[in-house]
């Protein structure tokens, strides 16, 4: 058992922080005004993109109502966002999925990844 434990401790040192830390909706919801001009995550409303209600959990691609492009489509199949999948993407989208209709270069800060994602799992706990 010592030695099971010593793998999973050094697992579990060799992540990243951002994979540790579950993030902070209320500094989400600030991170998220980058994204305000597009979407919407209080509201089941297209904007220019499409709304991010319930977005985590969610099949790719598959909002009602909003008219995707084909490489996210053809990215989508068999897809759900989950945590990880929205770090890579919000990471950089145009280089996860070319020929992406987001024109978004992507959030840097490996924190504020954490933190919309938090935000977007529940926009009430920002207050929203």
């Amino acid at each position: 058992m010592n030695r099971a434990f010593n793998l999973m401790l050094g697992f579990v040192l060799a992540m990243p922080v951002s994979a540790l830390a579950d993030g902070d909706p209320v500094a989400g919801a600030a991170a998220f005004k980058a994204c305000q001009a597009c979407h919407t995550a209080t509201e089941a409303k297209n904007k220019v993109g499409p709304s991010l209600q319930g977005i985590v959990g969610h099949p790719v691609a598959t909002v009602a109502g909003y008219k995707y492009s084909k490489a996210m489509t053809d990215f989508g199949a068999g897809k759900v966002w989950d945590d990880a999948l929205l770090a890579e993407y919000l990471k950089a989208p145009k280089v996860l999925i070319k020929g992406t209709k987001m024109a978004f270069a992507g959030v840097k800060a490996d924190g504020d990844i954490a933190n919309i994602i938090a935000y977007l799992k529940d926009p009430a706990a920002a207050g929203q």
